[in-house]
């Protein structure tokens, strides 16, 4: 785990989302810690991550977690794990706040600019209300940064990402967005 100094909260306006960083890799293979809470009826869309696994653990309230095609509800204390390269996603059915940790191995950086980068566009009104960028550069360079993969029709758009993405760094746009946010 990383030194207190370095814990970072941060919060989605949009779509009403906290999360904590309770350890941030060291890019040795240490994990990425989050806590994070949920508001009712939050979530996200099915996707893949291919560089790590991505291990859900219920802290409080009920956590929906979908792993290849299996529904799990999470309590305090019970996990599920998505393996890298699994189809995943999790939701909030309640009408509470849901918290759990998450837990990625080994640790990606990556996914921790992402996330601080995605939160930080929701608050300055740059996406829609589901939280998604408005900028196609921005959009793409977060599936990149942060590991994602989709499967069916939205797996088909990742050569666009990658070369959106490999278009917004050579503009500066990736370095711009890091140093504003704090990534």
């Amino acid at each position: 785990m990383t030194a207190a100094r370095e814990l970072r909260t941060i919060h989605n306006q949009v779509i009403r989302d906290r999360a904590t960083f309770l350890a941030r890799t060291d890019g040795k293979g240490s994990p990425t810690v989050l806590e994070i809470e949920l508001a009712p009826g939050g979530g996200n869309a099915p996707h893949v991550h291919t560089g790590f696994n991505e291990t859900f653990i219920g802290l409080q309230g009920t956590l929906g977690v979908r792993v290849e095609g299996q529904t799990l509800f999470l309590r305090a204390g019970e996990r599920a794990t998505a393996y890298a390269g699994t189809v995943h996603h999790f939701f909030n059915p309640t009408r509470e706040t849901v918290r759990f940790r998450v837990e990625l191995e080994p640790g990606h950086r990556g996914f921790e600019q992402s996330l601080i980068v995605a939160y930080g566009l929701a608050n300055d009104g740059l996406t829609d209300a589901k939280s998604m960028p408005r900028n196609p550069l921005h959009l793409a360079l977060l599936v990149e940064m942060g590991g994602f993969s989709f499967p069916g029709l939205m797996g088909l758009l990742l050569p666009v990402f990658r070369r959106l993405a490999a278009y917004a760094r050579r503009r500066g746009v990736e370095q711009e967005l890091l140093r504003k946010y704090g990534a």
